[in-house]
């Protein structure tokens, strides 16, 4: 049998220079996603974040029944929604919904979250982070299960709540992160890890190992922070502005650490070379791409930026064409002899 992998397209829609409308925005970007999945493109990917000033995604379930719509086979994932601000009741109803407009295709992906801001407004703890995810995953499973959701826990206490419609095909609950604990507990309860710039994957097969699982029961969904082109210093040229505010936001936001122990990038120069972007032709990226999915057969999507922050969806597009007809067709026939 002939090993099977998804190509996909990760979107935040922020817009922080404003040149477009949102509406713009959001149409083009429906647009893009349409014709993505038409030139080979398999999967896409939503993210979440609150009180932003360049409109990072907040509403992605909205987002990802939209793109339902518009698209056919494509699968639709997160990558990823904070759990632990969420009431897991609505989001599993929510997600039920997805699963029914969209045939199945939906896969939840969630995360602990690190943002103090978040946190406050919603009313939570950084520090009970780890229980509002396991109770939270926990009362999600138990309303696609078609019974009522009980739970006596440390965050939640529900007694016999009827949650309806139940999804013919229930979500898989797919579990990011790039701390050791987190990666462990996606090994652990997760149906799959959400990798991030390759951060992970090792830590994740040795947590399935030690808790008596196989490698092969494992399934992690890479987040890559390719950046491939015919030229990649041209591309560097035109999209490094925008990567550094990219990767900046999250340092500041404290992604890779406290913000005030980890320095910010000075320049567009050393965000690209130290963070977690890599520069490629095509070439290199197929034998990149080949390279990392022979090492790990567990990987069955990967997935890049369809454009940065405040660049336009024209630009991202002529990365993604290039992809699809450069990439994604020599990778798969690469995989596809390999299992010859």
């Amino acid at each position: 049998m002939s090993r099977s992998v998804n190509f996909g397209l990760w979107y935040d829609f922020r817009n922080p220079s404003g040149d477009v409308s949102f509406e713009t925005l959001y149409r083009q970007s429906l647009d893009q996603i349409a014709w993505a999945e038409e030139s080979g493109f398999n999967s896409v990917w939503l993210t979440e974040h609150h009180f932003v000033e360049d409109g990072y995604t907040p509403s992605p379930l909205v987002l990802a029944a939209a793109i339902g719509e518009r698209t056919k086979e494509m699968r639709i994932g997160t990558n990823l929604m904070l759990l632990p601000l969420a009431d897991p009741v609505r989001l599993a109803e929510d997600s039920a919904a997805l699963s029914i407009l969209t045939g199945g295709r939906f896969d939840l992906g969630v995360g602990l979250g690190y943002r103090q801001l978040e946190f406050d407004y919603f009313g939570r703890s950084l520090k009970n982070r780890p229980s509002l995810m396991e109770e939270g995953v926990e009362i999600i499973r138990q309303a696609w299960a078609g019974q009522p959701v009980n739970i006596s826990g440390k965050r939640y206490q529900i007694e016999n709540l009827p949650v309806a419609p139940v999804p013919a095909t229930p979500p898989r609950i797919l579990m990011g992160g790039m701390a050791e604990p987190a990666i462990a507990r996606a090994a652990r309860i997760g149906d799959g890890f959400l990798s991030t710039g390759g951060i992970g994957h090792d830590i994740y097969i040795d947590a399935l190992e030690s808790q008596g699982k196989k490698r092969s029961e494992g399934a992690i969904f890479a987040g890559h922070w390719g950046i491939i082109a015919d030229d990649p210093e041209r591309e560097a040229a035109n999209v490094g502005d925008f990567a550094l505010y990219q990767t900046n936001q999250y340092v500041s936001w404290g992604a890779f650490g406290p913000p005030d122990e980890v320095p910010l990038f000075p320049d567009a120069e050393s965000a690209l070379r130290d963070g977690l972007y890599e520069l490629m032709d095509g070439p290199s990226a197929v034998t990149a791409l080949t390279s990392l999915l022979n090492e790990y057969p567990e990987i069955e999507d990967i997935h890049f930026w369809a454009q940065f922050p405040g660049e336009t969806v024209e630009s991202g597009s002529r990365r993604i064409e290039y992809l699809a007809n450069n990439v994604l067709p020599q990778v798969r026939a690469e995989i596809s002899q390999g299992e010859s």
